[in-house]
């Protein structure tokens, strides 16, 4: 259906349900006259439009934000599979409806996020990098923590960033056995792996960074590439990540996850590029890192 179907619809008597599926706060923002809110995007929905509508034969549009948002067709197929027999949805959702120039209701206030500019501490006690080491038998995973970093950002677009971690802080989450996990976190900070004695910290440093102008929210939407320094050695390193400014645009979340070739950084121990006949003992090359960083505007 169109916008002017469902205002047709809307002056029926009696008039269909009509529910907008967005989060509150949109809905408080904007929405159309005589709709009901339930956010399809909670767990649970359904349970919502249960407590505003408990007949299961009423009849029901649901719509969303359109514009290719594919919220109502969802919250059509949730509310079907619930046991609602007479469900629509008006496809075209608010966008459709604002550009037919029909009335709203809400404030008009719809929320958006301050423009972050400027340069972004790393927060060290919230930020972590994550880890997980395999060989073809068995994993192992846990964190080390970031001993500082910085994003800089100009009019909302990142223009550079780095960071260094604290080698000395490796820690492993999986081994419940104490004596084993002091085992496996000393192994690891020897000269076989990460030489944590000589080589107390790793660094990134970002010296281009590209914006994917085809990303959608949750995917990487840029794309760094720089150096990274580890065990005394520096190699280039590129990975995709994250980057997203809370509303009020003090503080600044980056994410990435990439896998890191040990060996390329003086590593060998396990590895079959320089060991014959290891069987179980081999490991492997790579390790895949997960970097959490939350950075905070240091005007």
């Amino acid at each position: 259906m169109n916008a002017q179907e469902l205002q047709r619809l809307l002056q029926s008597s009696p008039p269909p349900q009509l529910i907008q599926v967005l989060p509150e706060e949109i809905y408080a923002a904007a929405h159309i006259p005589g709709a009901r809110n339930a956010c399809v995007y909670e767990m649970t929905f359904v349970d919502q439009v249960r407590a505003l509508i408990s007949d299961p034969s009423a009849c029901l549009i649901v719509y969303g934000a359109g514009d290719g948002s594919i919220d109502a067709a969802t919250a059509v197929e949730k509310l079907r599979a619930g046991g609602y027999a007479h469900v629509q949805d008006f496809a075209g959702g608010l966008a459709e409806w604002k550009a037919a120039g029909l009335p709203l209701e809400g404030s008009g206030n719809l929320p958006h996020a301050a423009v972050p500019d400027g340069e972004f501490r790393v927060d060290t006690e919230q930020s972590v990098v994550r880890w997980t080491g395999r060989n073809l038998f068995n994993h192992h995973s846990g964190t080390v923590k970031l001993a500082s970093g910085e994003i800089r950002l100009a009019r909302g677009e990142l223009v550079s960033a780095g960071f260094v971690i604290e080698m000395g802080s490796i820690a492993c989450e999986d081994l419940t056995d104490p004596a084993y996990n002091g085992m496996l976190i000393a192994h690891l900070r020897s000269a076989d792996f990460f030489d944590v004695e000589r080589h107390p910290t790793a660094r990134f440093v970002a010296k281009t960074v590209e914006k994917i102008h085809s990303c959608t929210d949750g995917t990487p939407n840029y794309r760094l590439k720089g150096e990274f320094t580890l065990r005394g050695v520096t190699r280039p390193l590129e990975f995709p990540a994250v980057i997203a400014a809370a509303e009020d645009g003090r503080r600044v979340t980056g994410q990435a996850q990439f896998e890191l070739d040990r060996t390329e950084y003086g590593s060998q121990y396990g590895s079959g590029k320089f060991f014959r006949f290891l069987g179980k003992h081999v490991v492997n090359d790579c390790i895949h890192l997960h970097i959490k960083i939350h950075a905070d505007s240091v005007a």
